[in-house]
């Protein structure tokens, strides 16, 4: 069994792919820099904000070539309490519990919840010359990162709705800032597009330029990956005809992870027969905050309502992560199991287990920590 506190669990060192221990992830509201994953399909590039710049255009009518100072001094600065999810958090699970599917064997802990701060993308593209009061449905922003070759393709790419970038509500920011600190290389830095909701591969790293235009980014990570493709689609020649119909994943479901006990550890009951059980948990998309987890000891036949973390300053919880934490009635015994499901503002409900898909992005199954011997 991997020691979940300590033992950062490395998936491949180049690219550099690899998640924190999962109870080391939960130990604090906002994620410290050494319980960060890290999510790359090509090298870390270490870059000069003195000479970084990036480059908005397409649909503009004012194209603009912006420095990390002009983002800095020039537009009013935004911060966003927001988790960030690799789509491919709890692959593992869905792997073990439904069918094995392709990609990195992420299991829990492709999750962080951070403090991002910089400019509003919205003030960014008015500058730019995208005029509000016109349609934009149909439309799209896409980013990109031409600063170093990934696997599957020359550069780096993702893509979202220009409506959700132009929405105040949706607070799209191009953050210069994690956590009260510029980004960190593996990060972002100097800029990385922060996406409230959305999965991870849409976060554009080390951004460097910017496209409003009519369709969805052409990159090879917008196109043939991160898609939740129908189940009946089996292999890889199978979902060829199929790349071209399915939508992106973009925003991302609601779902809890128990961390703690983890899964295959010994625990005590207490003198009222209880154990003491602790995870995160995320809304859907937009639809945050989480408002209930429930967590169950007896396989799903009655559930316990857990306290929801209280951060110490008043914030807008909407795109956070809720850590939480619950007492919950076990028996003795080997091969006990722990679940956890989340409701959010919105009403939507995390269910046993999700749709599979080729890839297995996007799971959401009661979060579960497996295997356990309750003493």
């Amino acid at each position: 069994m991997t020691d979940s506190t300590t033992t950062t669990i490395e998936h491949s060192k180049e690219p550099l792919n690899q998640e924190p221990p999962i109870q080391k992830l939960v130990s604090s509201f906002l994620t410290k820099t050494e319980a960060t994953y890290d999510r790359n399909h090509g090298p870390i590039p270490h870059l000069n904000s003195e000479n970084h710049t990036v480059t908005i255009d397409g649909q503009v009518t004012c194209p603009l070539k912006l420095s990390i100072n002009d983002l800095t001094s020039e537009f009013q600065q935004h911060e966003v309490i927001s988790a960030l999810q690799c789509a491919g958090n709890r692959r593992d699970t869905m792997s073990t519990q439904l069918k094995e599917v392709q990609g990195i064997n992420w299991q829990d802990g492709a999750m962080m919840n951070c403090r991002w701060k910089g400019p509003r993308l919205r003030d960014v593209l008015l500058a730019a010359g995208v005029d509000d009061h016109v349609g934009k449905e149909g439309r799209f922003v896409a980013f990109g990162c031409y600063q170093v070759e990934c696997q599957d393709d020359t550069w780096f790419g993702g893509s979202v709705e220009l409506e959700r970038c132009m929405s105040v509500e949706d607070e799209v920011i191009l953050a210069l800032e994690m956590n009260d600190v510029p980004l960190t290389p593996n990060h972002g830095y100097p800029v990385r597009v922060v996406i409230p909701g959305v999965a991870g591969a849409r976060w554009v790293k080390w951004l460097d330029r910017i496209t409003v235009q009519n369709e969805h980014s052409q990159n090879y990570y917008q196109q043939y990956d991160y898609k939740a493709l129908p189940p009946e689609i089996t292999s890889s020649d199978k979902a060829k005809d199929y790349w071209m119909k399915v939508p992106p994943l973009l925003d991302m479901p609601i779902n809890s992870v128990v961390a703690s006990p983890d899964d295959g550890e010994t625990v005590k009951l207490s003198m009222d027969r209880r154990v003491e059980v602790k995870g995160y948990a995320v809304p859907q998309g937009r639809c945050g905050p989480v408002t209930r987890v429930e967590v169950s000891g007896d396989g799903g036949g009655t559930w316990v309502e857990a306290q929801l973390g209280v951060p110490k300053s008043k914030i807008n919880d909407k795109w956070c992560w809720k850590l939480w934490k619950a007492s919950v009635p076990m028996e003795r015994g080997t091969g006990k199991v722990l679940l956890s499901r989340a409701y959010d503002a919105a009403g939507n409900t995390q269910q046993e287990t999700s749709l599979w898909n080729l890839r297995g992005v996007a799971y959401n199954g009661y979060g579960m920590s497996k295997d356990l011997t309750v003493e």
